[in-house]
C-alpha cells in the first residue's frame, strides 16, 4: 500500500527532480517507510512505501523488470499474487523479489492488458515501457484505490490524491460547481470522472490508459488514451444457489486478504457485515489474538453499538474503542479536511477517521465490512426498489406482503416513502430533492439543476433491485472507498474489503430479490450464510447505522453554535452565490431550539467553507 505520483511532459523536456519531490512530499503518510523516483525523457514517476509484503528493500519501488525494460509504481495488494507467481514461474520467469508488486510487472510481461483480468485484489498503477516509450496504467476493478490526473500546460500530471497534483499545477484551483451542486443537493460525491477541482479528473473504476510522451515532429492530442477494461454487467456470473456457497467464497476471500508480514485487525461496527467477518476470522482461521477497532459514544445514543460489539468480549482479548464527539471532531476538522481534500457530507468519515487513529500502532492493516451493502441492499431505500421491482413485474400480493414485513418490522416509512420517490419522474426527483434545500441561491440552482442526470437518472431511476445494485457499484460506491482510503492512509493504514471480492460481488449481484429482501429483512443471503457463525442478536438485527454519529447533539454545543453563527455570516461564506444565508441561519435556529434535525445540511455548509479556505482561496 503506498502512494504513486508522476508528471508525463508531451514534448518529452525533462521532467524535474523537484517537481516530483512536491508531489511526493504531501501524501508521505501514504507510505513512511520508504521513497523513489524515476526520470527519463520526458516521464517523471514518484513513490512513496508503506511496507505490507515483504518488508525488504527489496521491495522499493520504481521497481524494474529484470531486463530493465518496464518500470512501475504501483499503489495496492494483488491477494492471489503466490498462485500468479506459480503460474508465471512455469512460463519461465523468476523473481528476486518475495513482493506482489514484481508479480503485476511480470504479468504485464507475460499477458500484456489482459493480465488485468487474472488480479484479485486493489490497485492503482502505472508501467512505463523504457524501449517503446508509452505508459499504460490500471484501476481496480470497484475503485478501491484512487487515481487522479490533470491536464496542465502541455504535460499529464497523476498521484494517488489531489494535493499532490495541485501543488504542481501552473495555476490556481477553481471549484467545480458541478460537484458542489450535487454535493449539497444528493449528498453524493464520485458518480462521475469529476472532482471539487475543475483541474483535476479522476480516473474511472474498471478503467485503464495509455499514454506515451509525443516524439519529435509528431502532432499528438493531449491527454489519456482512457478505455474500460472492466464492465460489470457483463462479467456477471450465476447466482450463488444458497448461504453456504456464499459463505464459502467469503471465507476464502477473507482468507485472501489475511495475507500479509504485517499486523492485520478488523473495524468492528457490531453491524452484519464486520461482525461476519469476525466471526469468520474466529471460526475459520482461529484469530484469536484479532485486535478489532470501534467507535462509540454513549448508551443510549445514536451510532452507539455497544451492545452488539460487546457480544465478541468472551472471545476476543484485544478490543480497542474510541469515542468522538463534539470536541474531538473540532479539534480534528482542519487535519481532517485536509486527509479528504474533498467535502465529504456526513460526519460519519469522521468516525472512521477516528477509528483509523485508534487503530495505528496496533496493525498496519484492518479489514470492514464496506462493500455489502452495496452487493446486499443493506440501505433502507433499497426497499423501495424492490418494491418497485415487484409492482413492475405485476407481483402485487408480493408486494403488498414485504410492504406489510417491512412496515411491522422497521416501523418506519422511509422504504415506503423511496418506493413512492422512485416511481416519479426524474424532473420531477430533481425537483423534490433541491426544495429541501431551500437555503440553496435560486442562480446557483438553476444554473446547474438541468445538468443533474446521474444521481437522479441513474441511480434513483432503476427500474429494479438488480440494476439499483449494479448501478450503486457504478455510481455510489466509489465515494465510500474514497472515504476509507483517505482515512486509513492518512493513518498509514492499509483498509482491506473482503465484500468487495470480484468473485463474491459478480455472484452476488444476479441474486434473485428474495435472496437479497425477505420478509422485511435485507442482506438475506448473508443471514442465512452466517447461521450458527455469528451471534444470533446481531445476525438478525433489524437497524441499520453504518458510521452514524449523533451529530445533531453535537452542532448544538456551544462552540459549534458559535463556529456555524461566524460561517453563515462571514463575507467570504455570503460571497460564494452558493446558499441564501439569512434561509440557512433560520434554519440553523430551529436546528438549536430542537424543533428540527439539519446536521446533515449543517455539516455540508461548514466543511463546504472550510474546504474553500484550504484548498481554493
Amino acid at each position: 500500500m503506498c502512494g504513486i505520483a508522476g508528471i508525463i511532459n508531451l514534448d518529452g523536456s525533462e521532467v524535474r527532480e523537484e517537481q516530483i519531490c512536491r508531489m511526493i512530499r504531501p501524501m508521505k503518510h501514504r507510505g513512511p517507510d520508504d521513497e523513489g523516483m524515476f526520470r527519463e525523457k520526458g516521464v517523471g514517476l514518484g513513490f512513496v512505501r508503506l511496507s505490507i509484503i515483504d518488508l525488504s528493500p527489496a521491495g522499493h519501488q520504481p521497481m524494474f523488470s529484470q531486463d530493465e525494460r518496464f518500470v512501475i509504481v504501483f499503489n495496492g495488494e494483488i491477494y492471489n499474487y503466490l498462485e500468479l507467481r506459480e503460474d508465471l514461474k512455469k512460463l519461465g520467469f523468476s523473481f528476486r523479489t518475495r513482493t506482489d508488486t514484481e508479480v503485476l510487472l511480470c504479468a504485464y510481461q507475460a499477458w500484456g492488458e489482459a493480465m488485468l483480468h487474472r488480479l484479485n485484489g486493489m490497485w492503482a498503477f502505472v508501467i512505463y515501457d523504457r524501449e517503446a516509450q508509452e505508459l499504460f496504467g490500471a484501476r481496480d476493478r470497484y475503485g478501491i484505490k484512487p487515481f487522479y490526473y490533470s491536464i496542465d500546460e502541455g504535460r499529464v500530471i497523476f498521484a494517488s490524491e489531489i494535493p499532490p497534483i495541485l501543488a504542481v499545477l501552473e495555476k490556481k484551483p477553481g471549484a467545480d460547481l458541478h460537484s458542489i451542486f450535487d454535493y449539497l443537493v444528493f449528498n453524493r460525491t464520485d458518480q462521475s470522472g469529476r472532482t471539487f477541482f475543475e483541474e483535476v479528473k479522476k480516473l474511472g473504476h474498471g478503467c485503464c490508459f495509455r499514454r506515451a510522451p509525443r516524439r519529435a515532429g509528431a502532432r499528438q492530442e493531449e491527454g489519456l488514451a482512457i478505455r474500460r477494461w472492466y464492465d460489470l454487467r457483463s462479467e456477471l456470473k450465476p447466482p450463488f444457489r444458497n448461504g453456504e456457497e456464499f459463505r464459502e467464497l467469503l471465507s476464502s476471500s477473507i482468507g485472501l486478504r489475511l495475507r500479509s508480514d504485517v499486523p492485520v485487525g478488523v473495524c468492528l461496527s457490531g453491524g452484519l457485515d464486520s461482525s461476519s467477518i469476525v466471526s469468520i476470522l474466529l471460526k475459520d482461521y482461529r484469530q484469536d489474538g484479532l485486535n478489532t477497532f470501534s467507535a462509540v459514544y454513549g448508551a443510549g445514543k445514536y451510532g452507539d453499538e455497544s451492545e452488539f460489539i460487546n457480544l465478541f468480549r468472551p472471545k476476543l482479548q484485544k478490543m480497542h474503542f474510541i469515542q468522538p464527539d463534539e470536541q474531538t471532531l473540532m479539534a480534528d476538522i482542519g487535519p481532517f479536511i485536509q486527509a479528504h481534500a474533498e467535502p465529504v457530507p456526513t460526519t460519519g468519515p469522521y468516525a472512521q477517521f477516528k477509528v483509523m487513529e485508534l487503530a495505528k500502532g496496533h496493525v498496519t492493516v484492518t479489514l470492514d465490512g464496506q462493500g455489502a451493502d452495496e452487493a446486499l441492499a443493506g440501505y433502507h431505500y433499497f426497499y423501495g426498489f424492490y418494491f418497485k421491482d415487484l409492482l413492475r413485474r405485476g407481483k402485487l400480493g408480493k408486494l403488498l406482503s414485504e410492504m406489510g414485513h417491512y412496515a411491522a418490522k422497521h416501523r418506519a416509512l422511509l422504504g415506503i416513502k423511496s418506493f413512492a420517490f422512485f416511481l416519479l419522474s426524474e424532473a420531477w426527483r430533481t425537483r423534490l430533492r433541491v426544495m429541501e434545500k431551500k437555503y440553496l441561491q435560486p442562480d446557483f440552482f438553476h444554473a446547474f439543476a438541468s445538468h443533474a442526470h446521474t444521481v437522479p437518472g441513474e441511480l434513483y431511476g432503476s427500474p429494479s433491485l438488480g440494476e439499483a445494485l449494479i448501478n450503486h457499484f457504478e455510481y455510489k460506491l466509489e465515494h465510500l472507498l474514497k472515504w476509507e482510503d483517505r482515512n486509513s492512509m492518512w493513518h498509514s493504514i492499509e483498509a482491506r474489503v473482503p465484500f468487495l471480492d470480484y468473485r463474491l460481488v459478480e455472484r452476488a449481484l444476479p441474486l434473485p430479490g428474495e435472496w437479497i429482501i425477505e420478509k422485511g429483512m435485507t442482506k438475506h443471503i448473508l443471514r442465512e450464510a452466517m447461521r450458527g457463525t455469528l451471534p444470533e442478536a446481531i445476525r438478525m438485527r433489524r437497524d441499520k447505522m453504518g458510521f452514524g454519529t449523533p451529530q445533531d447533539e453535537w452542532f448544538r454545543a456551544p462552540a459549534w453554535r458559535k463556529l456555524v453563527l461566524e460561517t453563515l455570516n462571514s463575507p467570504e461564506f455570503k460571497g460564494r452565490g452558493l446558499v441564501d444565508t439569512s434561509k440557512a441561519q433560520d434554519l440553523f435556529k430551529r436546528h438549536g431550539e430542537g424543533k428540527t434535525n439539519i446536521s446533515k445540511e449543517i455539516w455540508k455548509w461548514i466543511h463546504l467553507e472550510e474546504w474553500f479556505r484550504q484548498f481554493v482561496d
